[in-house]
């Protein structure tokens, strides 16, 4: 009995060294280029760069959303955000029961799982509960002898948060920040889209330091890594969650919000689950949505047929096809609302805005935290910029952005308009469409209609039913929102049509005409009493852009006040924000909706107004 007992140690142990370990290092609000590995020379980062050396490093690896809890709900999935419904930053929606965590598979291959710490994904349910353990002190150091783990830890030095004046303050007197910045805010490099003002420059000076404690960090784990003995049998990745942290990064779709570091260092031992050599550097394209296949597929487990993404290491990976592109989202930010939607193939940038009658600034007030952000707004408000400088605060944005990333890093030149370049543009806007349809993106239906068209269900079931549909009205959308008086006709048919998503879209290319779309006052009247929140919302901003605004105040007060869609009330603050008309939104809503009883956002909102208005 003995003997046998014996064996089966012994083949326990060999199966459990025949899986890697795996350690992800995941950093947030910081692009690829703040580290010195990644090209930049004022960058103080040798843990990064030494851990680089030994990796493989990849030039053109994407955050499919350039803000935290959507960017980690896709990566727990392996599917897109907006095939979940999951687009809207920190919202709890359902989701569909076979979209199952990569953490699941995980732990029936017996692998001991813990994150250290941040959840953040953005849909409903215990977030914790996916892990054996989950939070500040969860360490791979507690599983049972010789039992694989996948351990996270996920480090903020580097978060927005890093350069609010508090934060700094207290980095300072803890010492983990340097007393003066270690590049001079008159010696730093500052990227061109952005003026050269002193909070910009300062802002950018002590961001270099966060970075530097980030990169200690980074080492601090890897070396108690090693002092465990068990950097030969560990896959290590490192990344960072979306880009930032800087303005115009965090929450946009240009590189500097999607672009991200991603280093795999796979140890001899397990180079054969690579194509690629050690000290490597790839230009293969990749995202955050290939990550879960990817993970699955080094542990041996073929990719679930729901996962969306791409394994590329392991014995499952898929070759890139040879036109491989990247599906870029951007929804709701906090307490803003807005749609973006891009594309790239680590070249060419193609984004295209659906709300394109909002300034692309701010996306979230959270931001303004930083200086640098206020003094941006500001030095715009009293007209001290460049036009380069000002347009992302102006309202009618461009519809469509075309970026030759390799030659215009900065992604300052937009080609969309430039005869030479149409070919390549619509090759970019006929594969973001292929995307939206392939994926039913369920951006195409406001987030005030989710529990009205699919009450206590996932939205994804409904986008999901309509696919056959899907096609046609994402082509109406691109349609609708062209800024396009030749669409009129086809708006005025929609306004009126049985499908609320046509009619909402129909209404939403109104409002983007502006005064051109006055032929649409009547069934846009008609609208002021339509089931659906979102669309009685549109229409009432609409006419009362079209100077019409009989009836359509009360109609918005009442979505202010909707008692049982939060989503709803959000829509009319911003709507608001939108018309320059917070003065009527009553104290008492105010008063009211700073109670724990009020969305996290309409909360925020609300405190906004009260120390506005000095409540």
């Amino acid at each position: 009995m003995l003997r046998i007992l014996f064996f089966h140690l012994c083949a326990l142990t060999l199966f459990a060294n025949e899986r890697p370990n795996i350690l992800w290092i995941t950093s947030e609000d910081n692009d690829k280029y703040w580290l010195g590995c990644y090209g930049n020379k004022q960058a103080k980062t040798p843990n990064i760069d030494a851990l680089a050396e030994r990796s493989i490093q990849f030039e053109n690896f994407f955050s499919n959303a350039p803000v935290c809890a959507v960017a980690r709900s896709t990566i727990l999935t392996g599917i897109h955000a907006p095939s979940q419904g999951t687009q809207h930053m920190r919202s709890r929606h359902p989701l569909p029961t076979l979209y199952k965590p990569y953490v699941s598979y995980l732990r029936e291959k017996g692998y001991y799982t813990t994150n250290n710490s941040k959840t953040d994904y953005n849909f409903l349910g215990n977030d914790q509960s996916l892990w054996h353990e989950c939070g500040r002190q969860a360490h791979y150091k507690n599983r049972k002898d010789n039992q694989p783990f996948f351990a996270i830890f996920n480090l903020t030095e580097s978060h927005e948060s890093s350069l609010f004046a508090s934060k700094i303050k207290n980095r300072r007197q803890s010492g983990a920040l340097p007393p003066k910045p270690r590049v001079s805010p008159q010696n730093v490099q500052i990227r061109p889209y952005l003026p050269d003002l002193p909070a910009i420059r300062h802002d950018f000076a002590v961001y270099h330091d966060c970075i530097t404690l980030l990169d200690t960090r980074v080492g601090e784990i890897l070396q108690d890594l090693e002092q465990r003995n068990l950097t030969d049998n560990t896959i290590i990745f490192y990344y960072s969650d979306h880009g930032g942290v800087t303005p115009r990064g965090k929450r946009y779709l240009k590189d500097t919000g999607v672009n991200v570091p991603l280093l795999i260092h796979l140890p001899k031992k397990w180079q054969n689950l690579s194509p690629f050599p050690a000290n490597t550097v790839t230009s293969e394209p990749a995202s955050f949505v290939d990550l879960a296949p990817t993970l699955l597929s080094l542990v041996k487990i073929p990719k679930p047929t729901q996962m969306q993404g791409r394994a590329f290491l392991g014995p499952h990976r898929e070759e890139p096809t040879q036109n491989e592109i990247i599906f870029l989202y951007a929804d709701r930010f906090d307490e803003l609302y807005g749609m973006r939607r891009g594309v790239t193939d680590g070249r060419w940038k193609y984004i295209r805005r659906f709300t394109p009658h909002q300034p692309a600034a701010p996306y979230s007030y959270y931001q303004f935290g930083q200086q640098a952000w206020k003094a941006w707004q500001d030095a715009w408000k009293k007209g001290d910029l460049k036009p380069l400088h000002s347009q992302i605060w102006e309202k009618n944005q461009a519809i469509e952005e075309l970026f030759d990333t390799k030659n215009d890093r900065w992604e300052i030149s937009n080609l969309a308009t430039d005869p030479a370049y149409s070919l390549q543009l619509e090759k970019m806007r006929t594969a973001l469409k292929k995307k939206m349809i392939t994926f039913s993106d369920s951006g195409l239906i406001p987030e005030p209609m989710f529990f009205e068209l699919a009450p206590k269900k996932p939205i994804a079931h409904y986008a999901q039913s309509r696919k056959e549909s899907w096609s046609s009205l994402i082509d109406f959308a691109f349609d609708a929102t062209s800024r396009n008086p030749d669409t009129l006709p086809s708006l005025l048919t929609k306004l009126s049509s049985t499908d609320p998503l046509e009619r909402y879209w129909a209404a939403q290319g109104c409002l983007i005409l502006g005064k051109k779309a006055q032929e649409a006052e009547n069934p846009l009247r008609q609208l002021l009493n339509d089931p659906h929140s979102a669309i009685r919302a549109i229409a009432a901003q609409t006419l009362i852009g079209l100077g019409k605004p009989e009836h359509c105040f009360p109609v918005l007060l009442k979505e202010l006040s909707n008692p049982e869609n939060e989503y709803a009330q959000q829509n009319a603050v911003n709507i608001f924000t939108q018309i320059d008309a917070l003065e009527r939104i009553p104290n008492s809503w105010v008063k009211k909706s700073q109670g724990k009883d009020s969305g996290k956002y309409i909360q925020r909102l609300a405190l906004k107004l009260a120390a506005e208005r000095g409540l």
